[in-house]
């Protein structure tokens, strides 16, 4: 089989991406992966339910509901009754929550910034400018 450019590419920028994820997620000091899934899911969109997050996050229910018993613990989340049925229960997000996963949001980007700001020349931070747009328009079709 003949590796093509594309191929070799591909490799190397999947490579580097899972680095630079392993990266960021050293970074996370307050809460696991599936609590961080969680609570950007509820800041981004709202309010839910354990059955529709273990949908969207591909886990089992009683896995998220183990998930969410530990972020109510912490007060991160709440459990209310759906104004509309009162026999479901939402998942929101609290105020602590939102500041926790905000300041986890700051202490990753703040990490990047830096690296960005310490290792690259103003040249190559045009060249990533343009290879995060890139990446999105690769991401939008």
């Amino acid at each position: 089989m003949i590796v093509t450019e594309s191929q070799e590419l591909a490799s190397d920028l999947r490579e580097v991406i899972s680095r630079l994820l392993r990266r960021l997620r050293s970074e996370r000091r307050e809460f696991s992966l599936a609590e961080a899934a969680v609570l950007s899911r509820l800041y981004r969109v709202g309010p839910s339910t354990v059955s529709d997050l273990a949908g969207i996050e591909r886990v089992r229910p009683q896995s998220m509901a183990a998930t969410v018993g530990q972020l109510v613990e912490r007060r991160w989340v709440a459990r209310t009754p759906d104004p509309q049925d009162g026999r479901r229960i939402t998942i929101t997000i609290t105020d602590e929550g939102r500041e926790a996963l905000l300041a986890d949001r700051a202490r990753r980007e703040g990490w990047l910034a830096d690296a960005i700001e310490r290792d690259l020349t103003e040249r190559d931070r045009e060249v990533l400018a343009q290879a995060v747009a890139l990446l999105n328009r690769m991401l939008d079709e």
